[in-house]
Formats: structure tokens, C-alpha cells, sequence
């Protein structure tokens, strides 16, 4: 990495790697609230330091917010275990709508953080710092004070992990949101064939509600038939249903008087061609990163009625 000349004001320095420092620890813990917890940590680490004896600040930062992200880990997963219904991360507003766009466009697809749930803590880091951020298995080992041999190691089992669950396809961004778009015609439009016809026969709706939303359910739904039947009954009328780019996918948000009811992702199959997985996020404590984009109505479809 480059060599850094420390700032004479910390607040500054700090505020020029804030992004990176989101960004990193957001896509280790999926939740927005856990991630400013971390970056506030990490300031008040960064304030009782002398700034002008780190050669590199950046490395400094980000080695203090891995580990303090790290050390959330076992409070988060304990809110995970009693959490009511299926867990999501939580989204966030990416591209144009964004309000900080450089830390949106390093926010990896929900359906990705979905099974970064799966990986231990330390792989989950080591993914998101290697895979994500091309730091070097080097760079990785002295924040975590790891050797470099096990840090290929964790790195090359969480890539098998993620591989296994999601093969490197990514559909283009055209298609997703065509095929996002025609969906959400299909769903309000109370059109179970043309909807079927679009969803795998695997296909599995994940509803996180969290106890606190009609529209999330306890568990996962299963199976074309099933799913297609549920989001045909759950798409209300009289809401807003805004395209929007949610962690780098075309994805709906559905507002409901200028408030956002729901989140509504879809994860399509590497031809682009049919749903595998709809993640759908109505817990009110996970929209507040959408809260604040009510004002821009101009990518948002007629009211559906």
C-alpha cells in the first residue's frame, strides 16, 4: 500500500478514510447501527493517538475497525439466535440515490452478505478484506495478527464456501432490472401465471420482518407455486413502488405514505433468466438507510391500486 503523510488534525484524517472504514466493516456485519458503533470505536482509538508518529493512518484505521468489528461479532450473533423469522442484512440505497456513493458502490449484493452469514467471523473478514478489497494475504495477516500461511488458509476456504453457494455469474444490470421490473408488474398486477412463469422451481422467498411486519413471515417459503401465491396475496395496493439500486442490484422499495414499508430484492439465476431468491426486508429497524431517499419520486411507478 502507499505510504501516507499523517495530517496535522485527526478529525480530518479520519474523516478522508471514512468511507473505506463504513464500507469494510458494514460488509462484515450486514447492520448499519453496528457499523457506525464500530466507526465510533475506532475514532475514539484514533483521537488518543498521536498522529503524527502512524507512518500510515489508513492501515492504522483499518486494522483498529476490523478487530472492532470482530469483537461485535458475538453480541450480533446473539441477537441473530432470538431474532424472530429469517435474518437479512440490512440494505442499503447504492448508485445515484445514495448519500454516500463512494461506500455504497463497495457494498456487495444482499444475496452475497446472505452467505457471508454463513462463514466464521475471521473467513467472513478475510473474504470481504481479500475478495473485496484486494488487500494482500500479507496486509491481512498483520491486522489480525495471523500468519500469512493461515490466512491463505482461511481465505481459500470461505472462497470454496461462497463458490459453492454462488458461482462467479453476474447478470447484467439491464436484464436484473427488466426482469426486477416485469416481477413487480406481475406480482401487483395479480398475475399468477406470468409470475410463475418467471420464478425456479426452487425459488425461496426469505421474509425478515423480525417479529415487527405483517409482510415478514417465521420462515423461509419454498417451491414456485407456494411463493408465487404468497407475493401475489401480499401485494397490497395504494403503495408507491420505487426502483432503486439497493447494494450495487436493481431492486423495488415500496413506500407506503412516504415511508418505507419494504425492501424487495431479487436474486436471479446465471442466465438471467428466472428468481431463485427473494429477499424482502419490512423490519422498520432495517429501512432507516432508505428513510431519507422519500423525496425523489422521479424513478418510481404509478401508485398501484
Amino acid at each position: 500500500m502507499m505510504r501516507e503523510t499523517p495530517a496535522a488534525d485527526a478529525s480530518e484524517v479520519f474523516a478522508g478514510h471514512r468511507e473505506l472504514l463504513f464500507s469494510i466493516v458494514y460488509n462484515m456485519l450486514g447492520t448499519v447501527g453496528d457499523t457506525e458503533d464500530v466507526l465510533q470505536e475506532t475514532w475514539l482509538a484514533w483521537a488518543a493517538r498521536d498522529v503524527a508518529g502512524i507512518d500510515n493512518p489508513r492501515a492504522y484505521l483499518v486494522r483498529v475497525a476490523v478487530n472492532q468489528a470482530l469483537g461485535h461479532q458475538n453480541a450480533l450473533r446473539r441477537r441473530k439466535e432470538t431474532y424472530l423469522g429469517p435474518w437479512l442484512p440490512e440494505p442499503l440505497i447504492t448508485g445515484p440515490d445514495a448519500a454516500e456513493p463512494a461506500v455504497r458502490a463497495e457494498s456487495v449484493s444482499i444475496a452475497l452478505l446472505v452467505i457471508l452469514e454463513t462463514l466464521t467471523p475471521l473467513e467472513r473478514a478475510v473474504f470481504v478484506l481479500h475478495e473485496v478489497f484486494a488487500y494482500q494475504h500479507t496486509e491481512i495477516a498483520a491486522m489480525l495478527d495471523r500468519s500469512p500461511t493461515a490466512i491463505r488458509q482461511l481465505a481459500h476456504r470461505a472462497r470454496e464456501h461462497v463458490q459453492a453457494r454462488r458461482p462467479r455469474a453476474r447478470v447484467d444490470r439491464r436484464t436484473h432490472r427488466e426482469v426486477t421490473e416485469r416481477f413487480v408488474e406481475a406480482a401487483f398486477g395479480g398475475d399468477l401465471p406470468a409470475l410463475m412463469e418467471m420464478l425456479a422451481p426452487d425459488v425461496v422467498l426469505w421474509p425478515d420482518g423480525g417479529g415487527k411486519s405483517a409482510v415478514g413471515g417465521p420462515r423461509p417459503i419454498r417451491g414456485r407455486d407456494k411463493v408465487a401465491r404468497v407475493v401475489v396475496a401480499n401485494a397490497r395496493g395504494g403503495v408507491d413502488i420505487r426502483h432503486r439500486q439497493v447494494n450495487g442490484d436493481p431492486s423495488v422499495v415500496i413506500f407506503a405514505e412516504d415511508a418505507p414499508l419494504a425492501v424487495m430484492v431479487l436474486d436471479l439465476d446465471a442466465g438471467g433468466e428466472q428468481v431463485r431468491d427473494i429477499y424482502v426486508v419490512s423490519n422498520p429497524d432495517k429501512l432507516g438507510s432508505v428513510s431519507g431517499h422519500t423525496a425523489d419520486r422521479g424513478s418510481e411507478t404509478p401508485e398501484t391500486s
